[in-house]
């Protein structure tokens, strides 16, 4: 009688194991990837899982600093491949919680743009590869505009007495007007600072709208002449309605990464070193790109990617926006908060 309840208590274990009940996961055969919604063509991942056996699970969040407090939480671990934004790559590098790449295992790595190499948040190239950049640009109707827009400072013009719509970026928002002040986007002084709110404050006549989410509708729709949009908002714009024109500001370029980063205690670092390896690979980047509407990072794929989604050489100089000091920080907050008011917004 013992000898058959063992046989049957061994077979049970055996099912269990099989089926993977009561157990973990085979971490080898699963890639938990958290980043934004809708930031990949299903097809891509899909061809990922067909390629090498490992199923994607897919894990949202909202905003950055979402991200990167569960991933202190977990203390660099539960996740496998993060895409995030530039500064919060940086805060979460200096934290210790993003691991080296196996560039054994991205062997394609120069398939990289150098323009997008070696940027503040990972100057020696040791942690991440770009998964697109964002360089917003001012669009407008030439049709109902009659003067050419060639900068910022254009933003300013009372022949556009509100009929501008701008994104809800404070720091975006600030930085262009530093630009627009011959300043830097990552201003420290608090004088400068002060001064680009008052210019701020004298640009909300113009101001029709400040919103995030498809704030291109506004100049499809006729209710602004001139907008300030990120990138895949003006990808957008472009396709609905080619005669409107895009300037690349003579002042300067607002630049932003996006990146993926293995976090150091990731539960599968070798399927996401291989998971980045493949996104870079020319036509999976191709088709991340067209999908997402962003600037494409991986020069190899510079020639067969949308024309528009390759950013033209000639186009000026730029800088990232980094983190600043909180002193900094919070009087470009105080800007925000005084030009929303003046906008009644």
């Amino acid at each position: 009688m013992k000898k058959k309840l063992l046989a049957l208590l061994c077979a049970a274990a055996t099912l269990l194991a099989l089926s993977g009940c009561g157990a973990k996961n085979n971490s080898s055969k699963e890639l938990v990837l958290y980043t934004w919604e809708e930031m990949f063509p299903q097809e891509v991942l899909d061809g990922f899982t067909q390629k090498t056996g490992i199923k994607i699970v897919y894990s949202n969040f909202d905003y950055d600093e979402t991200m990167l407090e569960k991933l202190t939480q977990a203390k660099g671990g539960d996740y496998d491949v993060i895409i995030a934004d530039d500064y919060i790559i940086e805060q979460a590098v200096q934290a210790g919680l993003v691991g080296e790449l196996d560039k054994s295992i991205i062997d394609n790595y120069s398939n990289i743009n150098p323009r997008y190499q070696g940027q503040f948040y990972d100057p020696e190239d040791k942690y991440t590869v770009p998964y697109g950049c964002g360089i917003p640009l001012i669009v407008y109707d030439p049709s109902v505009v009659d003067f050419e827009i060639k900068g910022y400072n254009d933003l300013w013009n009372p022949a556009l007495k509100d009929s501008v719509a701008i994104t809800a970026n404070y720091r975006v928002i600030n930085g262009i007007t530093l630009l627009s002040m011959g300043k830097s986007m990552n201003e420290e002084d608090l004088d400068v600072i002060a001064k680009a709110g008052e210019k701020l404050i004298a640009l909300a006549p113009n101001i029709r709208l400040i919103q995030d989410d498809n704030t291109q509708d506004a100049l499809l729709n006729g209710e602004a002449k001139a907008a300030f949009l990120y990138t895949s908002q003006v990808t957008q714009v472009m396709s609905e309605n080619p005669n409107l024109k895009v300037v690349y500001p003579e002042e300067g370029l607002g630049y932003g990464i996006m990146a993926a980063f293995v976090p150091v205690n990731a539960p599968n670092a070798k399927a996401a070193n291989e998971f980045l390896r493949y996104l870079l690979e020319p036509e999976i980047s191709k088709a991340c790109m067209e999908y997402i509407g962003y600037v494409n990072t991986t020069g190899a794929a510079d020639s067969i990617v949308d024309p528009s989604l390759v950013a033209p050489e000639n186009a000026g100089t730029g800088e990232f926006i980094m983190n600043v000091s909180e002193t900094a920080n919070d009087a470009y907050n105080k800007n925000w908060i005084a030009f929303k008011a003046a906008c009644g917004q």
